[in-house]
């Protein structure tokens, strides 16, 4: 019970991230197209699809042992299904922030947002990699031995990736002070505030359900 409400809380501020994000780069920082001949526009691909494309649905996938009705096999293979999503969908949005680069000839990977970004996303696809051989090939003391493991090393990963979604809207947070947007500047601070509370209560969704159980 205590882990449905958590639950409920996780995808409250997950909605509300969204929202939010979607107002920010709609309204305030011209749309969001990847092919656009408007740097910013390829840009803005990059915070959504990190988010909602990558860490929205990585907390889904989290929760989905705890969220999913079915069998311990359904909701394994929604857990699998969405981390494929999300891996897919964050390729796309790392590719953007390249490609944003590329268009306005800036640096690559040369601030603590990308150094945490791109390890947090490789070691994700490792960690989906290792998950999916035990899954189809581990007997069953393996997977029994290995999952506190992968657990572990997911929720770290889900929390790292928050990180980087941080210090990147601290970025464009940062460049806005310098200019009269104290408006924008707080809907990226709000922004934040929710995308920190969804990854708090995905996983006390994990942590409670495991104490129940």
């Amino acid at each position: 019970m205590r882990s449905y409400s958590t639950s409920i809380l996780a995808h409250l501020f997950g909605i509300i991230a969204l929202i939010l994000m979607l107002v920010w780069l709609l309204h305030y920082r011209e749309g969001i197209e990847y092919d656009s001949g408007n740097p910013l526009r390829v840009f803005n691909t990059h915070p959504f699809l990190m988010y909602f494309g990558f860490i929205f649905l990585v907390g889904q996938a989290i929760m989905s042992y705890h969220t999913v009705p079915g069998t311990h096999e359904t909701q394994k293979i929604v857990h699998m299904t969405l981390h494929f999503i999300a891996i897919v969908l964050g390729i796309v949005g790392i590719c953007a922030v390249f490609k944003f680069h590329d268009m306005v000839n800036l640096v690559d990977v040369y601030s603590l947002h990308s150094w945490i970004g791109i390890g947090t996303f490789c070691l994700f696809g490792l960690q989906w990699l290792f998950g999916l051989t035990f899954m189809f090939q581990g007997t069953r003391q393996s997977r029994a031995a290995m999952a506190p493991w992968h657990i572990a090393g997911g929720r770290a990963l889900f929390y790292m990736a928050i990180c980087a979604a941080l210090t990147g809207l601290m970025e464009r947070s940062a460049m806005l002070k310098l200019m009269p947007h104290q408006r924008e500047s707080h809907l990226i601070n709000f922004t934040g505030l929710a995308i920190l509370l969804f990854g708090v209560f995905v996983d006390m969704t994990v942590g409670l359900a495991h104490i129940v159980s």
